[in-house]
């Protein structure tokens, strides 16, 4: 890896600026390299994910595996996939339940110059809302189901998906185009660059 990437990605393990709004304090959660191809942008570390320091260390990322078709060695490789999260570290619960949104500093703060380090990414899987929301802009629709259903829009450089948590079960059944049209070409696609 390259020293300004590497120096890069110290300076983000090592960031404080949102220390005091983060429950379990900081622990920035990334993996990338110059030389991967594919970059997964998704929402921010849980509570397990903030225990180990691996993302998708958890049920959703085995769920999100299965979606590309790839083995936790080969997804865990940041020569080839890069893990790059709207917020990097876990910003604690909702008083209504589920986890909050991903602190609003991170993505201005690191992502551009992140991506800078990247050129060679070909694919970006942006996963969620709030990745979606944040890269898609104007061209996202007005619902996570209308921005995945015209996915063909964002093609032949991203991806749009739901985020792969417990909750994507009801959000799949009412939706089983995902899986029939949506899952296949994001799996050719991933083959192909791997």
């Amino acid at each position: 890896m390259g020293d300004e990437m590497e120096g890069l990605l110290q300076e983000i393990r090592d960031c404080k600026v949102c220390k005091s709004e983060l429950p379990l304090g900081p622990r920035p959660v990334v993996r990338a390299s110059a030389t991967a191809k594919i970059l997964i942008i998704g929402q921010a570390p849980g509570t397990k994910v903030h225990e180990t320091g691996i993302p998708w260390n958890d049920p959703s990322g085995e769920h999100l595996r299965e979606w590309m078709d790839v083995d936790a060695t080969t997804f865990y490789d940041d020569t080839r996939i890069a893990i790059m999260p709207m917020g990097f570290c876990y910003p604690g619960r909702l008083e209504k339940g589920g986890d909050a949104p991903p602190r609003p500093e991170c993505a201005p703060l690191w992502h551009a110059r992140l991506k800078e380090q990247m050129s060679n990414v070909q694919i970006t899987l942006l996963i969620g809302q709030y990745a979606q929301r944040y890269y898609l802009g104007k061209s996202g629709k007005k619902t996570l189901t209308e921005t995945v259903r015209s996915w063909r829009e964002y093609q032949p450089d991203c991806f749009v998906t739901p985020h792969p948590s417990w909750r994507s079960k009801i959000w799949l059944k009412k939706n089983p185009w995902f899986d029939e049209e949506v899952l296949p070409v994001m799996r050719a696609r991933i083959r192909e660059l791997l």
